[in-house]
Formats: structure tokens, C-alpha cells, sequence
């Protein structure tokens, strides 16, 4: 009643028993609070804290792993890389050695019908000397027996002969 008899100066006077019941409420206030809330909240921000630490450890332990993989597949792919490339290299020797086979294999037959060539050539070049003589041999006995028997026609002719045979046989 004294707030509506007293104006404006009764809200500004201090009553000491309100003074003394407030603290003594906003005292239990805060006792409960620190009892029941901040515990809780207390214990909230600290499982807060330790999940973002964790969110953070786990990320950071992400970020070295793949980093990790990175450098493991670099190292990978720098090892196919030069896998392929000995493959490759080790193909064109080979390669190349097949060829050079192919071609000393070639050479060595192409040389060996030269000479199988050759053979038949000298070979057919004897028989046809060969041949040939026989048949010179056999035209000079015919000619030399034409010859003969037109000489030794005449008995006089055949004395002659029959002597200068005689003259070329020596005896020893």
C-alpha cells in the first residue's frame, strides 16, 4: 500500500527485509542451479568440447591418411610407370632381335640356294661338257673314219699310213 500512497519515491526506497529475503532466494536459486544445471551444462560443454577435439583428431588423422594414400599411389603408379616401361623396352629388344634372327636366318638361306645354284650350275656345265665332248669325240671318229676310208681306198695310201704309224710308235 505504500507503493500507492507513497508516488514515486516508495519504488526507490529499500525495504531491508525484501533485500534480505531476495538474496536469501537468488542464494538458493544459485545453489540449485550449480547443483542441478550447471553440472549438466558444465558436463555438456565438456562432452561438446571433447566430441569437436575428437571430430578434429579424427579429421586431421583422415587428412594424414589420404594423404598416405596419395603418396602410396603415386609411388604405385611411378612403379607401373616404369614397369611399363621395362616391359616396353624389353618388347622392342626382343623385337629387334627377331628381326635381326629373321634376317641372319634369311641371309644364311638365300646364301645356301646361291650355292645349291651354283652346284646345279656347275654341275649341269659339266655334264654338258661332258656331253659335248662325247659328241665332239664321236663326230671326229666319224669324220676321222670318212677320212679314212677315202685314204686308205687305194692299197698305195694304206702302206703310207700303215708306215708313218709305224714311225710314231716308239718302242722303249
Amino acid at each position: 500500500m505504500r507503493l500507492l500512497s507513497g508516488g514515486a519515491n516508495a519504488l526507490l526506497s529499500v525495504e531491508w527485509g525484501t533485500v534480505i529475503w531476495t538474496t536469501i532466494a537468488f542464494i538458493v536459486v544459485l545453489i540449485l542451479l550449480k547443483k542441478m544445471a550447471w553440472a549438466p551444462i558444465l558436463k555438456a560443454l565438456k562432452d561438446r568440447e571433447e566430441s569437436i577435439q575428437k571430430s578434429l583428431n579424427e579429421a586431421e588423422n583422415a587428412r594424414q591418411d589420404m594423404a598416405n594414400l596419395n603418396a602410396d599411389n603415386e609411388r604405385l603408379l611411378k612403379k607401373a610407370r616404369e614397369e611399363r616401361d621395362a616391359m616396353l623396352k624389353e618388347a622392342r629388344e626382343m623385337g629387334e632381335q627377331m628381326v635381326s634372327e629373321a634376317k641372319a636366318k634369311a641371309k644364311e638361306e638365300a646364301d645356301k640356294l646361291v650355292e645349291n645354284a651354283r652346284e646345279a650350275i656347275e654341275n649341269e656345265k659339266s655334264a654338258a661338257m661332258s656331253e659335248l665332248k662325247n659328241q665332239v669325240a664321236g663326230l671326229s671318229i666319224d669324220i676321222a673314219e670318212k677320212v679314212v676310208r677315202a685314204k686308205l681306198s687305194d692299197d698305195s695310201e694304206q702302206g703310207k699310213l700303215v708306215e708313218e704309224l709305224v714311225k710314231d710308235i716308239k718302242l722303249t
